[in-house]
Formats: structure tokens, sequence, C-alpha cells
């Protein structure tokens, strides 16, 4: 027994240096590991320090149709990829400055020809891959690829040609122009980098376009937002998690976000949006329509309501005015031929009431507009564009210089008709979803109404209303809204460029349709490159007295920025730049009960 125990010892002793020796082993490959790879070099964010832990749950109107950054157009898409995907020098949404991003620092060389990037050091996709200069430059080839038509493209044609990009080194880069770009590193803003390693092969087989999908795997798609993608459930909800390797943290060293899940509910109506906000299952609420900001408002012990004042969001009707070839039947045709005479769409200008639409849709929180730029965006404003205030005799006047007349009926009101004799009736697409979007084609139905025009409003669900736009172009008119993502108007180039995949009337002209819109693309192409800001606001003016003077959109309303706030929410700090509640969403977190009371 002596024997035996002693050989227990024995091997108990070798035991205890073999997990010594593993474990210094273990301890020298970690430290050769620490070494090898780079350190992080984490952003710190000021504010108000937070509480980890806990979900937070939003609603969305419609369902993104992407979290491909590459080709979101739509209001819900672009959305949730701002909470998944980062970009290399940032507009920060409150103060409206640039901010260091995934680029810690960048320099302009004296010709402001060349931008030198530097980028952190340790960044890592959200399955943990790393970043590097590759992945930069990987992502402006896919942006600046004419095939995929990515809404961004034409924010990298500075003087005609694409903006090309040079890799120094693993987290050096340098961005080469061929002219000086007017707003400098804003450019940088809203370019997601995309993970190189994931989706170079499914671009280089053609099939990028294909990535993105909500119900794709989530090992399908990364990105360097605060969140990624956890669960999906069609027609129900899209849950995102906590991303762990994100690049911020907070005053305390705290690596962001402090939520552990961000939860995007699908409510399809703004009215049903209020409920579930006042029920408690959701815990914001943004894009609020006036009357349901009303009544929340009454409620001020369980929520934080705020009017942000006036936004960059400008609402507006439009015509059909595509090249339709084959497409177009006979009586697509003739309606064609009305939308495309500008005193036809002068005359539907002077008979919309925009003070009623500003009064019955939203309370007296919005203003009108008779151009694109916002009251929210001082700056750009062209104060010499007219008001003119709303005249049934002017669009009259106009109507019958086009030759159009009107028909008595024996019942009912005379029946305007074209210089063929054909009833000018047509149909107005609005979202189904935006309540206030569709009272403004029903009073715009109303007004056109006393100019003897039969007009239709049909609400569709919004995806089904953007594919009739964008992709089928069958259509009469519609009532849509834009959000300018930034108060410098490059931001919006891609709606007014003749080439620009968002200029809605008839997008992506390989050559401009009318000399106006020529005259447009060679303003705007004039602005990217002046040096001063008098310069490029008198090049801006001028666009937006060509747009009020052709009125391709007819400019309706904008509204005020409205939101919602559970009170335990930490960090609420709406901005009137687009996400209004979300800009911000690392740094949101849930107060403790005790916490609250003390606010």
């Amino acid at each position: 027994m002596r024997n035996h125990s002693a050989n227990s010892r024995r091997g108990l002793r070798w035991l205890r240096l073999v997990l010594v020796l593993a474990g210094t082993v273990s301890v020298i490959a970690a430290a050769h590991s620490q070494q090898g790879a780079p350190r992080e070099d984490l952003l710190a964010l000021s504010g108000e320090p937070g509480r980890a832990g806990g979900r937070l749950v939003v609603s969305l109107r419609a369902e993104p149709k992407t979290l491909n950054p590459i080709l979101a157009l739509d209001a819900p898409s672009r959305e949730v990829i701002s909470a998944m995907q980062a970009d290399l020098v940032h507009i920060n949404r409150s103060t409206q400055l640039t901010e260091p991003a995934l680029a810690k620092s960048w320099e302009v060389s004296s010709d402001g020809l060349e931008y030198t990037l530097r980028l952190r050091h340790g960044l890592r996709f959200s399955d943990g891959e790393p970043v590097d200069a590759d992945d930069v430059v990987f992502t402006f080839r896919v942006y600046l690829d004419e095939s995929l038509h990515s809404p961004q493209r034409d924010l990298l044609i500075v003087g005609g040609k694409p903006i090309a990009v040079h890799k120094v080194d693993l987290y050096t880069l340098v961005f080469r122009l061929a002219q000086p770009y007017s707003v400098g590193e804003r450019i940088f803003d809203s370019l997601a980098i995309l993970p190189r390693h994931l989706l170079e092969k499914p671009y280089l087989e053609g099939k990028l376009g294909q990535v993105g999908s909500l119900s794709a795997p989530s090992s399908q798609w990364a990105g360097l937002g605060p969140f990624r993608v956890k669960e999906y459930v069609a027609g129900q909800r899209l849950i995102l998690e906590r991303n762990p390797f994100y690049w911020k943290r907070d005053a305390n060293g705290y690596r962001l976000p402090y939520l552990d899940q961000l939860v995007f509910l699908f409510v399809p109506s703004a009215d049903a949006q209020v409920l579930r906000f006042e029920s408690g299952e959701t815990d914001m609420i943004s894009r609020l329509s006036a009357d349901n900001f009303s009544v929340l408002s009454r409620q001020q012990q369980s929520y934080t309501m705020l009017d942000a004042g006036p936004g960059l969001e400008y609402n507006f009707l439009f015509f059909n005015l595509n090249d339709l070839g084959e497409k177009s039947g006979p009586e697509m045709a003739t309606k064609q031929k009305w939308f495309r005479e500008v005193k036809f769409r002068q005359a539907v200008s002077a008979a919309v009431d925009r003070e009623a639409i500003v009064s019955l849709v939203y309370q007296k929180r919005g203003r009108a507009l008779w151009g694109p730029v916002t009251p929210g965006n001082l700056r750009w404003a062209d104060t010499t564009i007219a008001h003119p205030e709303r005249s049934l005799e002017h669009a009259r006047q106009l109507l019958r210089e086009l030759g159009f007349r009107w028909a008595n009926q024996a019942i009912g009101e005379p029946v305007l008709v074209d210089p063929d004799g054909k009833t000018v009736e047509f149909s107005i697409l609005t979202s189904s979803s935006n309540a206030d979007r569709t009272k403004m084609a029903t009073l715009i139905q109303d007004d056109l109404k006393q100019l003897g025009m039969r007009v239709q409003v049909v609400p569709l669900e919004f995806r089904s209303l953007i594919d009739r736009i964008t992709q089928t172009k069958q259509y009469d008119a519609c009532v849509l809204g834009l959000v300018s993502f930034d108060a410098d108007p490059n931001s919006d180039i891609n709606v007014w460029l003749s080439r620009g995949a968002t200029h809605l009337w008839n997008p992506q002209q390989a050559h401009p349709a009318t000399p106006w819109e020529a005259e447009i693309d060679r303003l705007l192409e004039t602005q990217l490159t002046a040096t001063s800001f008098q310069k490029r606001k008198m090049l801006y003016d001028r666009v937006q007295e060509i747009l009020a003077e052709n009125q391709p959109m007819i400019f309706l309303a904008s509204p005020d920025i409205l939101v919602g706030a559970k009170k335990v929410i930490g960090n609420f700090h709406p901005a009137v730049l687009e996400p209004y509640v979300l800009w911000n969403v690392e740094q949101l977190y849930r107060r403790t009960g005790e916490e609250n009371a003390r606010k």
C-alpha cells in the first residue's frame, strides 16, 4: 500500500508539472497572439454613461427591402442598416459636423485633390474578421460599379471621373479626385464599409444584388455597426443583437453598445404604431403625425414627447415622365402627353392648397413648400423663389393656353378635356402605411376636382409602391417624400442629376431628356468642385429656381420632427437628420426604476 501511495504521489507531482508547463505554454502563446494582433483603437464617446443590458423595441411601417447598403433606397432599409454598418468619416446627426469614425484621422493635400485616411487599428467586422485597407478598396470598387446602379455612385463622381482609391499600407489609403470637392470629407459619410471576405465571391460572380435579404443566414452578412442580425420573422420583426466587436467605448471605458438587443417590429400603419407605443410594446417612436403627437403629449407622465422643429423631409407629387417604350399603351401615351407639358404641371401646382395641407395634415406643425429645401435648412434655401397663393383661376388660364377646355355634364360639375376631347383622369399612388401622405393625396384629389380633373387615390403597400416607381414604371402619378441625410445639397445629388438612381420622374437617363435637366446637371457638377460657399450657393439657388419653373416635382409640405420615448430610455436626444431617434443607438440604454426616479 505504501509503494502504491508513493507512486500515486509521484504521479500527482508529474501531473502538476505537466499542467504548470501547459499553462506556461498557453500564457506564452496568448502573449505572442496578442503581440501579433494590432491593439484596438477604440473611439471614446462623451456623454452620459449608461447601463448595460436590456432590449430596445421600435417599429417600422414596412419591412426593409434589403440589408444591403449598396442597393438600399427605402427608409426602413436605411434605418436598419444604420444600426448595422459604419462609415469612414461620419456626419454627427446632432451637430451636423464631421467626426472621426472608422478613419481615426485624415489629411487633405494643399491642392485639395488627395485625401489620406488612416484606419483605426484592431477593427473587426461583426463576425470577428479583421478589417483593413483591402476592405475599403473593395468597398469603393463596388459602389463605383456602374452595373450595380448604387444610389451612392453619383456622390463618388467628381469632375466627371470616379474617385480613385490607392492602398498605401494595411491602415492607410489615399483617395484621389479629378478636381477639388466642395464638401470635403463629408463625401465619406453613409458609405458603409463592406466585408470583402464575404462579398468578393458573389460580387465577382455577378450575384451581389442577391445578397443582403432579410431571410439570408446571418453568416452571409457582417457589418461594423453596433448591432448584427440575430433573428428575422417574416411579416413580424427583425431582431438585432449587440456586436461584441464594436469599435466605440464610453467615457468609463465600457465597450458600446449598452443594449443587448435592438428589435424592429413591422407595424403597417401610423395609428397601429401609436397603439403599440401606448401599450408598452415599443419604447420609442418617430415620424409621428401631428394628430398622434397631440394624443401622446397628453401622457407626459409616461413619455418624453418632443417637437424637434422643421426637419429635412420634403413631400411632393410627381408624374410618370419615364420613356416607357413598348410598355406605353395608348391610354398611358395620352396621359404622358399631358404630364410632359410644363404648363400642365404648373396648373396642378397652382391648384394645390399647400396651406390646407399644413393645417389639416400637420395641425400647423409643418411648413408649406415650393422647392426641395425645407425651412429646417436655412443655409441653403433660395429666398427668392416665389411662394404664390393658391389660384384656381391661374391654373385654368394655363390649361386654356394648352387647348384644354371644360365639357358641361347633365349632372355634376364640368369635366376637363384635352384638345382631342379626352377626359383628364389619372390615379395618384400613395403609401398605405403613411397616413399623412394619404391625406395629402386626398386633399390634392379634391383640389384637382375643382379644375374638372378626375383623380383616383390608390394606396399601396410601401414595397409595392417602390416597385411600381423604380422597376415596372406602371403608374400615373405618386405622392412621395424624401429625406436629406445631410443639410448639404450634395446629399441629394442623385435625385436631381438626370442619370441619378433616384431621379424619380425619369431615372438613370443616358442623356438628359430635356434642356432644363441638362442645365441642372451642369450646375450641380460645377458646384461639386466650387471651393467657396458663395459660389456653390449661387449655383444651387439656380437649380432650385429651375425646379420651381419646370415643376417635375410639385413640392407640397415638410413636417416638423415629432418623436417620443419612454422616460426609462437614457440618452434620448432626437436630431433633425435621419435616423431621428436612433442616430446614437450605441449610447441608448434602459434606466433602472431608481435611476429614472432621480431623473
